[in-house]
């Protein structure tokens, strides 16, 4: 099978092409540092062909939910080399994402009564977990055309404090709903600077974070990620190919590792192209020429399917691995798969996290 198969990504030759997705799991310390559990739970699913670390904060302003991930101090990045030793020492390769919420951060966190910002003063639909219960999304401050460089040298930042944790390299979170999902997409953009406006001037913010981490790790150690259907907080853009088809020529002209293009093939799942609307794996694969992964409700076999019809090259799951830490290897005995608990994915702790069993203590 294709998905066993090693793929080179940017300057890494990979063992398998069942990729760990990003997801958020809150085990982080109140300060927002990986615990030594932490680098346990990504330890335990070293056999992926490459891990993506839970999105990580690159500012104060970014503020998410209770022990969420950060990577804007010293000492969040301490906690995160741990967790990339223990990684390496099981003989993985893990590269961490990095984001900032923009207007979704939860405005009952924020320091010194800060507003969230954003690209425009546009709430986001729905509520945020806040700190007495959930509150509505806050209407955003827009970031001033003088202050976009700061952020993109947050990025930056993070960045260097990836490098020094020894991460292999960088997933910039461009999807989503956040910040520089948040850029990209018309509904959210209503700038008239050099920010906003047409595909090109929206995928400028984007550009300048990417150019400033090359800096950093080099073009071979940084991938981006697109969710050009999400659309769950009210944002969305009047024409996804257009967009994220200059976004995809864009990062192939920096000549960056990987595209995580998060588009669902069964029309059911979620972030599947809405009824009617186009399928973008064609377009990104047009526009960009480097290795596709994409993430999206697969399953072994519409995984396989996907790589094998040339569509894609490498397929990120996300559910299946918070309950099956031996992914890799229940694909390739075709292992009962564990199904995982929903009421435990963000509880702390270590049930639900890096105790569920592996095969040889699985009864399999």
């Amino acid at each position: 099978m294709k998905l066993f198969s090693p793929i080179t990504v940017g300057g890494t030759e990979l063992k398998n092409r069942i990729f760990m997705a990003p997801m958020a799991r809150a085990r982080c310390d109140e300060g927002r540092v990986p615990t030594p559990m932490v680098g346990q739970y990504y330890a335990q699913r070293a056999s992926a062909g490459l891990i993506i670390t839970e999105a990580s904060s690159v500012s104060p302003l970014s503020q998410s939910r209770p022990c969420a991930s950060a990577i804007y101090t010293d000492k969040q990045a301490k906690g995160w080399q741990g967790a990339a030793e223990q990684v390496h020492q099981a003989g993985g390769v893990i590269f961490q994402q990095i984001y900032h919420l923009g207007r979704k951060s939860d405005p009952s966190r924020m320091p010194d009564g800060a507003v969230p910002v954003a690209p425009s003063a546009i709430a986001c639909q729905g509520q945020v977990a806040g700190l007495n219960g959930p509150v509505d999304f806050a209407t955003p401050r827009a970031l001033e055309t003088e202050e976009i460089a700061g952020v993109v040298e947050e990025f930056k930042n993070a960045a260097l404090n990836a490098k020094a944790a020894g991460m292999d390299g960088v997933e910039i979170h461009g999807a989503n709903g956040y910040l520089i999902d948040q850029f990209l997409k018309d509904r959210s953009n209503q700038r008239s600077d050099l920010y906003g406006g047409s595909a090109e001037n929206r995928c400028r913010f984007l550009i300048e974070i990417a150019e400033a981490i090359i800096d950093v790790f080099g073009k071979d150690r940084v991938g981006v990620r697109f969710s050009p259907h999400f659309a769950a907080d009210g944002i969305g853009d009047s024409d996804p190919a257009a967009t994220f088809g200059h976004a995809a020529a864009a990062m192939n002209d920096l000549g960056i590792a990987y595209i995580h293009l998060v588009e669902a093939t069964d029309p059911a799942a979620r972030q599947a192209p809405p009824e009617g609307g186009q399928a973008l794996m064609p377009v990104m694969h047009r526009a960009y020429n480097g290795p596709l992964i994409v993430n999206g409700a697969y399953t072994m076999q519409s995984a396989e399917d996907v790589i094998a019809s040339g569509a894609a090259d490498a397929v990120a799951f996300a559910n299946l691995y918070i309950s099956n830490p031996d992914l890799v290897e229940r694909f390739r005995s075709d292992a009962p798969l564990a199904e995982a608990s929903p009421d435990t994915i963000y509880t702390g702790g270590e049930v639900g996290y890096v105790d569920y069993p592996i095969l040889e203590n699985a009864g399999v």
